[in-house]
C-alpha cells in the first residue's frame, strides 16, 4: 500500500547547532582521553589466552578419562 507515494519524498530537517559555550582545548582533552580509553579496552590481558590453554587441557584429559 505505502509502496508507491506520488510527490515528493520527505526528507529530515537539518538544522544548524552552534554551542554557545565551546572550548577547543576541553574538547580535544576529551578525545584524547576517550581514545586512551578505547586503546586500554582493546587491549586484552595475556593470562586470558594462559586460562583458555588450561580449560582446553582440562576438557582433553576429561574426554580421554571417560573416553
Amino acid at each position: 500500500m505505502g509502496i508507491f507515494i506520488p510527490g515528493r519524498r520527505v526528507r529530515n530537517k537539518r538544522f544548524d547547532y552552534e554551542p554557545r559555550y565551546y572550548n577547543p582545548k576541553k574538547d580535544e582533552k576529551l578525545k584524547k582521553r576517550m581514545r586512551i580509553q578505547a586503546y586500554n579496552r582493546r587491549r586484552r590481558s595475556p593470562m586470558g589466552i594462559v586460562y583458555f590453554i588450561l580449560l582446553c587441557a582440562m576438557a582433553i584429559y576429561v574426554y580421554q578419562q571417560l573416553g
